[in-house]
């Protein structure tokens, strides 16, 4: 994988918002479910959460900025910056021509348990002559070998999770069945939204150092009548003018399930009503509040309505405050 901040098309200044609006962008345009034609997507999609994966923890970010990792979170090459050879000046043969070491350009060594045969032979092919030259001293520099690296885990593996919006506002336990024909019980994070990415661990393809994992995307489903606003649920709620005018308890339905609205006489269509904690779930792990429009229907018979109030007129001017 190239630069991080590259994958995702952000600079490296970018803050932990755009560096997730970029990500949930390319994820959705990549995603294999929408490309199962383009293999690049899928590589390309790889890419881009491995990227967010890094750059959305602090830590690790703070580590790569400073070269401390790569972009896989490897840790970089310890001899960086050391140079190419000893003591700043190199190895250097006599007479202007190249040759094989010799003894007495290291005088600076001594062989009381330094083996540096492995490394000249390495260094310098052989030492010339075919013959490996050795000084009679023990294996030194072997523990300044960086070690090999660890073993690949296999591939991840991508699932899509349709959640309902009430399901989501409210949390509740949704049911996955994975690529080994598992069904498991997931329960949605504190904050969850269209976009989040859930990561089961060692449920992707075996590979010799272990299962990849499962990266589960959530794509939260519209609804007829509720609207998210931020932490808040927004609907319109209608009632008859009768409600409005002599006011009533009416039913009024929350993600939660319905509660009691009392209505004051005189109520005008556009009061807001709030009920408190019957919102979307917040990452605090609180709750926004749900805000009720009133919308006043007329009969369903007009008729009769207008028979009823035959000769009266009302002469109030709602539109005054328009200055009409």
């Amino acid at each position: 994988m190239s630069d991080p901040y590259s994958t995702l098309g952000v600079a490296r200044t970018a803050s932990e918002a755009e560096i997730k609006s970029a990500y949930r962008k390319l994820a959705k345009e990549l995603h294999p479910d929408r490309n199962k034609d383009n293999p690049k997507a899928a590589e390309r999609f790889s890419d881009a959460t491995k990227a967010y994966d890094l750059l959305s923890d602090k830590e690790k970010r703070a580590q790569f900025d400073r070269g401390e990792i790569d972009a896989e979170g490897n840790p970089a090459n310890p001899f960086a910056g050391m140079g190419g050879g000893f003591g700043g000046g190199g190895f250097r043969g006599g007479g202007g021509g190249q040759q094989g070491f010799r003894p007495e350009d290291f005088q600076g060594f001594s062989n009381d348990g330094l083996d540096l045969g492995d490394l000249f032979e390495g260094l310098f092919g052989g030492g010339g002559g075919g013959q490996r030259r050795t000084s009679g001293m023990g294996g030194g520099f072997g523990s300044q070998r960086r070690p090999p690296p660890p073993p690949q885990k296999g591939p991840d593996v991508h699932y899509r999770l349709a959640v309902p919006f009430v399901d989501a506002a409210s949390r509740a336990d949704q049911r996955i069945t994975l690529a080994d024909g598992k069904t498991i019980s997931l329960k949605l994070p504190a904050g969850v939204e269209d976009g989040t990415q859930m990561r089961l661990k060692g449920k992707g393809k075996p590979g010799p150092g272990g299962n990849g994992d499962g990266l589960v995307m959530v794509e939260v489903g519209s609804h007829p009548f509720y609207k998210r606003d931020g932490d808040n649920i927004r609907m319109d709620l209608p009632i008859t003018l009768d409600e409005a005018l002599n006011g009533a308890k009416v039913k009024c339905p929350t993600v939660d399930g319905p509660v009691m609205l009392t209505i004051k006489p005189g109520t005008n269509g556009g009061t807001v009503m709030r009920l408190k904690g019957k919102g979307w779930n917040t990452k605090s792990g609180g709750r926004g509040d749900q805000l009720v429009t009133l919308e006043i229907q007329m009969p369903d018979q007009p008729e009769e309505l207008a028979k009823r109030l035959e000769g009266w007129k009302d002469e109030s001017n709602p539109r005054a405050k328009l200055g009409m």
